[in-house]
C-alpha cells in the first residue's frame, strides 16, 4: 500500500514539476541571457526550472515506490544542478553586475519563498520557447510506463527482482 502511495505521489509531483516548468518558461521567455528576470516564479527563486526540475525527478524516484531511490535521485541531481548553477550565477554576475548581486542578496538560490512574490503586468510569449519546455517535460513521464512494465514483469514472474531497497 506504501509502495502505492509513494509511486502514485511520484506521478503527481512528476505533473508538478512539467506544469511548473512551463510556468516558468512564460516568464524567462527565451530571454535568459538578455534581461536579468525577476518576476513571477523567478521572483521567489533565481532557479524555478531547476527547483521543479529536482521535484519531477524526485517524483520520477518516487514511482519506484522507494524512498531510497528517490532521495538517491535528488541527491545526484542536487551535485549536478549545484556545479551548473555555479557557472550560470557566474555569467549573469559578469554580464548584471550589481543587478545580479542585489537579485542573489534577496532571492534564494533553489528552495522557492512566495512571500517574495513580484508579477509583472505583461508576458511576451514565445510559442516555440514554450513548446520545446513542454517537450522537454514531458521526458519527466518516460519512466512511469517503464516502471510499472518493469513492476509487472517481476509481478507475473518474468523479470527477477535484482534488488530490494530497505525503504
Amino acid at each position: 500500500m506504501a509502495h502505492t502511495i509513494l509511486a502514485s505521489a511520484g506521478l503527481v509531483a512528476t505533473f508538478v514539476a512539467i506544469f511548473g516548468r512551463m510556468w516558468s518558461t512564460l516568464y524567462v521567455g527565451g530571454r535568459k541571457s538578455v534581461t536579468l528576470v525577476m518576476d513571477g516564479p523567478y521572483s521567489v527563486t533565481r532557479n524555478p526550472l531547476y527547483f521543479f526540475s529536482l521535484v519531477g525527478i524526485a517524483g520520477i524516484g518516487a514511482q519506484t515506490g522507494s524512498i531510497l531511490a528517490m532521495l538517491i535521485f535528488v541527491a545526484t541531481a542536487l551535485i549536478v544542478f549545484t556545479a551548473t548553477v555555479a557557472q550560470e550565477e557566474k555569467f549573469l554576475q559578469e554580464r548584471f553586475g550589481t543587478v545580479f548581486q542585489d537579485y542573489l542578496a534577496s532571492t534564494p538560490r533553489l528552495l522557492p519563498r512566495p512571500s517574495l512574490w513580484r508579477d509583472t503586468d505583461e508576458l511576451e510569449i514565445k510559442p516555440r520557447n514554450f513548446l520545446r519546455t513542454l517537450r522537454d517535460g514531458s521526458v519527466f513521464l518516460v519512466p512511469w510506463p517503464v516502471f510499472e512494465l518493469i513492476e509487472a514483469g517481476q509481478s507475473n514472474g518474468v523479470l527477477p527482482v535484482l534488488v530490494r531497497l530497505p525503504f
